[in-house]
């Protein structure tokens, strides 16, 4: 039976690690996360989703950063053979990595080496891939550029949030990530190099990254809108008595009447309904009894669920009823 560590943080960290738990081929010894953060309006702290599910199963948690002596001394007392690593939230230094025998092995959630780094999920959307995956490689001090250990790909159905995504990458890669590494423990492990084409970057998606830009086609903006939910959240910004003439958004910025309006879930307008409003402007509001669109760079995209500024979600078009919208309202 192999000893395994398991580090990761967020909940779709939570399927592989009670996978692991389960499994007879192993014996967990020990959880990493990150320590208790401040969450919700109250900013309690709240332990990590991954160390919620370690007390559930009754694991040690080790939750000091990683760079300190007491993490190290920590996992040495562990005596694990190898570990298991998935949205830690933290690089690992060379001596940590270095004090686990067989190694540490990542489940990322893409086809090495396209989307290496910290938002695959979200960026595979965002460009319109048709298909998309998940690796088992072994971590090194590149950033996910290790050799590869097992593969699945998947297919997008183009309509998927990144979150949905994510949560379908977890449970279908958990099975695999897990035969993964019991083939390393037995020696029957392949390891792969990744290919040296195909390389593209998934940097982190900020909140501003998430800004709607209406100029935009359509099709580009439905994209960012799904891979920005849930996180960080698509959004613009509302001015509810329209734009001055020949004003701009920077200089709008400032404006009293403008509010935040995040974008929670949207669609390409069907052009072949009667009811589709035709012509809008980029950032252009148009409101009916059951529908909200939005002009943009080329068809309008019609909004379907929304969340104002100091407002819970709610259907766009009841938003859009209750707030009672002038006709000159626009988004930027």
């Amino acid at each position: 039976m192999l000893k395994l560590v398991f580090a990761g943080t967020p909940d779709v960290a939570v399927p592989s690690l009670k996978a692991f738990a389960a499994d007879p081929r192993f014996d967990v010894v020990g959880v990493i996360t990150r320590p208790d953060a401040p969450t919700g309006r109250g900013r309690k702290l709240m332990p990590s989703p991954v160390k919620s599910a370690a007390v559930e199963l009754g694991l040690p948690v080790i939750d000091l950063k990683p760079r300190s002596p007491e993490f190290l001394d920590a996992l040495n007392a562990l005596g694990a053979d190898i570990a298991a690593v998935i949205a830690y939230g933290n690089i690992l230094p060379k001596n940590v990595l270095d004090a686990v025998p067989m190694g540490w092995y990542n489940l990322h959630f893409s086809n090495l080496p396209k989307w290496r780094g910290a938002a695959p999920a979200q960026r595979a959307i965002w460009a319109g891939d048709a298909t998309t995956g998940a690796d088992v490689f072994k971590v090194g001090e590149g950033l996910d550029d290790g050799p590869i250990v097992a593969s699945m790909t998947v297919a997008l159905t183009g309509r998927e949030t990144s979150g949905e995504l994510l949560d379908r990458l977890a449970e279908e890669g958990a099975p695999m990530y897990v035969d993964a590494l019991a083939a390393v423990g037995d020696g029957t492990a392949t390891f792969t190099p990744q290919p040296a084409e195909g390389l593209e970057y998934a940097h982190k998606i900020t909140v501003e990254d998430a800004r709607i830009n209406w100029a935009n086609p359509v099709e580009s903006i439905d994209r960012q809108i799904r891979a920005c939910t849930p996180h960080p959240g698509a959004w613009t910004k509302l001015y509810v008595e329209g734009l001055p003439e020949n004003a701009n958004a920077e200089s709008a910025e400032g404006s009293a009447q403008s509010l935040t309006l995040h974008v929670l879930a949207a669609q390409p307008s069907d052009t072949t309904h009667p009811n589709t409003p035709t012509g809008l402007q980029p950032g252009e509001l148009r409101a009916g009894k059951k529908n909200v669109w939005v002009g943009t760079g080329t068809t309008a995209l019609e909004l379907t669920q929304v969340k104002a500024q100091g407002k819970k979600a709610m259907r766009a078009a009841d938003w859009a009823r209750g707030a009672r919208l002038s006709e000159s309202a626009c988004v930027r």
